[in-house]
């Protein structure tokens, strides 16, 4: 396969797999001048949008007890708000 490059700078770009099962691939500039795919990868990766939202519902526990000797938890990274948001971490 042949290797591609960012028309913007001509560095080569990075292909990572589009979904948990690899359905297609998407190809960035590492530089951060954007994302490349093939009309065929761009429709894997709506679907794949579609499952994240699908599995990435309210996720309920129940409250622990507040108590005195309690401190604040680590601040933590925030939830993706969605799929497309984990490729670029």
């Amino acid at each position: 396969m042949e290797t591609l490059t960012c028309p913007r700078c001509g560095a080569e770009l990075v292909t990572r797999a589009i979904g948990s099962s690899g359905e297609g691939e998407i190809n960035s500039c590492p530089e951060g001048h954007g994302v490349f795919l093939s009309r065929a990868d761009l429709g894997a990766l709506v679907e794949a949008e579609t499952d994240w939202h699908r599995h990435a519902g309210q996720h309920t526990a129940p409250m622990p007890r507040i108590t005195a000797d309690m401190t604040a938890p680590p601040a933590g990274k925030p939830a993706a708000r969605a799929f497309i948001e984990t490729l670029f971490d």
